[in-house]
């Protein structure tokens, strides 16, 4: 069995429990260790707390991540030694070395990078401080896994100086059930006089995409609404809750459990907001968010704006609406005469895609964690960057 240690930068989101499950079920024993976004964040029994770190304050986090390593020896003394670690985004990456050299030197080292933070990608001195501390960071790293073919043409490529492989490990629905019993979506249209509904569900970070839909829901005066659920940024907004709760076709209902409560969430619902400017043209143009796969796993219609990577992916699928300018005129006009026979046919196609290109099986969490166990007899970290694979979907592939 194939240990592994997952260093994570923040132990409540809900991509780490994810991750966590799909290396279990490919038959990993996984041991999480990293900090809590707030004193008031709760801890998963069996996770070593490595600090308390806060969003959106990049020096108060170096500060931490520099305090838990002087204290890593100490946390890890009862942990048995990984044949793996795994360091989610680049503040882990320095623990990771770190952890390597406690438990001898030689346990590979993989580096989950599934966003790329705007400093990253600054040409000052800051910038390129940053990436000549990713270069020096990651100089052991084994393998580097990613989820977005744009981060690689976009950064990886061009900027970054890793020397490591890289495998696309898209934001797939991790789904444990045999093919013949996973739950098929259903067609959900409004029953008359009842709105249309546009579910913005995961990470809530986006200030634009609240007002854009804000506007939108007011000037179609009920005949659309929108729901939210997931975990607001609230360093993001001025008052999320106060503004929430003062429009008239907006909901919010808090956190869900993904994968377990998909189903059910997005069965109310006709359309899934794929759309974030948290950092337009750069990071939110480039990811495949997990709302992509989640929405499509259950069949909800995508909604993307266009020029960015999402949009490209579901114009190749021939699927989803793309809006063409952030403002709600056009986003009323996305949605001009949508009717019942319109949505079907929408409906239709995503549900033609299938299954497999929106879930991770166990089938697939087994190749990922065999995978991941080479690690340990390859000196894989002296390759670089190959030339980037033309399909999507590589379920853990190799590019």
């Amino acid at each position: 069995m194939l240990d592994v240690l997952y260093l994570a930068h923040d132990v409540a989101d809900p991509a780490i429990r994810r991750r966590t499950l799909m290396l279990e079920a490919g038959g990993a024993n996984v041991t999480v260790a990293g900090f809590r976004r707030g004193a008031d964040t709760p801890l998963t029994e069996g996770v070593l707390e490595l600090g308390v770190t806060s969003d959106g304050r990049f020096g108060q986090r170096i500060a931490a991540v520099g305090k838990a390593a002087m204290a890593l020896g100490a946390k890890l003394r009862d942990v048995r030694k990984p044949g793996i670690i795994m360091a989610r985004n680049l503040e882990m990456l320095a623990l990771a070395n770190r952890a390597n050299a406690i438990f001898g030197g030689d346990v590979p080292i993989v580096y989950e990078c599934l966003d790329i933070h705007r400093l990253l990608l600054r040409q000052d001195i800051a910038g390129r401080a940053l990436r000549a501390a990713e270069h020096y960071l990651g100089r052991n790293v084994s393998l580097l896994i990613t989820s977005s073919p744009a981060f690689i043409d976009n950064y990886f490529r061009p900027l970054s100086r890793l020397k490591a492989p890289v495998m696309l490990l898209e934001n797939q629905v991790i789904d444990l059930e045999d093919a013949a019993a996973m739950q098929t979506a259903r067609p959900r249209p409004p029953q008359p006089g009842e709105p249309w509904k546009i579910g913005w569900f995961g990470a809530l970070r986006c200030r634009k995409s609240l007002k854009l839909l804000s506007d939108f829901t007011r000037a179609m005066d009920g005949t659309f609404e929108v729901v939210l659920r997931g975990r607001p940024a609230y360093s993001e907004f001025d008052d999320f809750d106060g503004f929430v709760e003062n429009e008239p076709f907006m909901r919010f209902h808090g956190a869900y459990k993904n994968p377990e409560d998909l189903a059910r969430i997005y069965d109310d619902v006709q359309f899934s907001w794929g759309i974030d400017f948290f950092e337009e043209g750069l990071n939110s143009s480039w990811l495949l968010p997990n709302r992509l796969y989640e929405g499509c796993r259950y069949n909800a219609v995508p909604i993307a704006m266009q020029g960015t990577e999402t949009a490209r992916f579901i114009n190749a699928k021939n699927i989803g609406l793309v809006l063409e300018r952030a403002d709600s005129g056009a986003l009323a006009d996305l949605f001009s005469g949508m009717t019942r026979e319109r949505y079907f046919a929408e409906f239709g196609k995503v549900a033609a895609t299938g299954t497999s290109t929106w879930v991770f099986d166990r089938a697939d969490c087994q190749r990922l964690v065999n995978r991941l166990a080479a690690l340990r007899a390859s000196d894989a970290h002296a390759a670089p960057i190959p030339e980037l694979s033309q399909t999507h979907s590589n379920k853990g592939g190799l590019l």
